[in-house]
């Protein structure tokens, strides 16, 4: 039965606009806190946000155009990848020869993302020469109004890690482009371009400031006077997250009080945990106001199942699970050339810089990172997705806008099956992607 919708009562949509296109899922679980209940969402493909159902109905009247009983299955928000270098053969870290070439690839990678269930996330840019990141970070930028349903996966912004590291706490960066700023907040202008990283102060006469395409700066807070520039780039709108760190507990903490907010995989290229010196892990044992999120990357080579563990009964509220996958994932196995003349090796979902055995990220899918992470921290299937959606949209100052089923928020979902093994256990399949309340992917029909 079409919808009625008296315009009387319908603030939403303009006399002469489009009148909405609702879907309303019915017969499905949704994540509400630790738990799946069983509840009916309504969503509008037209403003593209989802719908509080008691008062679609009841105060504007409305009846869905097409009713989808998804027979059981979970129905949840889309995933939030916030450490991503590259997927499907393309790498945000190597400019092409324009920038509409590269952004025509940035679109072919984004669209195969999606399907994996992503449908946001942070565009990841290794330790690089300043020159790439004034060729490539424009093209990162947040989506804004220009974003569409048929783009796939969504930038929410860059996270920039490096090349502001410790030397030895690199890893697969290349360690002759790192930098240490000396200089204070001048050097990280001067890397990452002026115009990458603007002044939030409106210059008089010359109107808004446009946002900086960095959403996220990964750095070494113990370097040189990094922990003096953290305020000034967190006024900046920019999240500041310790990684790549040699940083003792003091020095980490001295950089959550000075606004860093994010560890970058936690326990990977930084001090380990030491029974005198707990490291930047120990920042977890801090009061509730001073924990950070810190980021897990759950592929079964980054980390041992015990050590995740570990982390999520330490802070479980701050856990996201995150892939740092490179433009291999989906690709098959061999050596690869790999950013600032290096080759990768690829097994399986382990990757490797080639003549060494330094763990160069990973090509896992989140969504793979999100049953392991269930199967080996005991969480429960709505806390595993919380570690992909409310969590990183909390992080990201994007509540209620992202990660979120509430109404208001951008009807970004993910339909989901389980299925279950001897082997492997439960497992969660991504059967539907929706983007802005259009479905994007539909696996029974590829």
């Amino acid at each position: 039965m079409p919808h009625v919708v008296p315009t009387s009562i319908m603030p939403s949509v303009a006399e002469d606009g489009p009148a909405p296109f609702i879907t309303k899922f019915t017969n499905c679980r949704i994540p509400k806190g630790k738990e799946l209940v069983e509840q009916d969402l309504w969503i509008d493909s037209t403003s593209g946000k989802i719908l509080r159902d008691q008062e679609a109905f009841y105060e504007l009247k409305l009846s869905p155009d097409q009713v989808i009983d998804l027979g059981g299955r979970i129905l949840a928000p889309g995933l939030i990848e916030s450490q991503l270098n590259g997927a499907y053969g393309f790498d945000f870290s190597v400019p092409q020869s324009s920038r509409a070439e590269y952004e025509e690839g940035l679109r072919a990678a984004t669209r195969a993302l999606a399907r994996t269930g992503v449908t946001s996330y942070l565009p990841t840019l290794v330790s690089s020469l300043p020159e790439v990141y004034r060729k490539v970070l424009p093209s990162l930028a947040p989506s804004g109004a220009s974003r569409r349903a048929e783009d796939g996966a969504e930038s929410l912004g860059a996270h920039v890690e490096g090349p502001f590291m410790t030397p030895g706490r690199h890893g697969c960066h290349k360690e002759g482009i790192l930098q240490a700023s000396t200089r204070g907040i001048v050097d990280v202008i001067e890397c990452y371009g002026e115009e990458n990283i603007p002044d939030t102060q409106t210059p008089t006469g010359h109107g808004p400031v446009a946002p900086s395409p960095i959403k996220m700066i990964t750095a070494a807070p113990e370097v040189a006077k990094m922990t003096s520039n953290i305020r000034e780039i967190v006024s900046r709108g920019i999240i500041y997250s310790i990684g790549h760190s040699d940083a003792t507990y003091e020095q980490a903490l001295a950089a959550i009080k000075e606004g860093a907010t994010m560890v970058t995989h936690m326990f990977n290229a930084m001090r380990p945990f030491y029974h005198r010196d707990p490291g930047i892990f120990g920042l977890l044992g801090q009061s509730e106001r001073r924990r950070p999120y810190y980021g897990i990357i759950a592929d079964g080579i980054h980390l041992h199942p015990t050590t995740i563990k570990i982390a999520w009964n330490a802070h479980p509220d701050g856990l996201i699970l995150v892939t740092d996958a490179m433009k291999l994932c989906g690709l098959p196995d061999g050596v690869y050339e790999w950013t600032n003349g290096e080759r990768i090796i690829k097994n399986g979902a382990r990757l490797t810089l080639e003549g060494s055995d330094k763990i160069a990220g990973s090509s896992a899918t989140l969504i793979e990172c999100v049953n392991n992470f269930r199967r080996w921290a005991g969480a429960t299937t709505a806390e595993a997705i919380n570690a992909v959606t409310a969590t990183p949209a909390r992080m990201l100052g994007l509540e209620g806008i992202k990660g979120s089923l509430e109404s208001g928020a951008d009807a970004d979902l993910v339909v989901l099956s389980e299925t279950s093994d001897p082997f492997s256990g439960p497992t969660l399949a991504v059967d539907q992607v929706w983007k802005f309340g259009s479905k994007i992917y539909d696996a029974g029909k590829q």
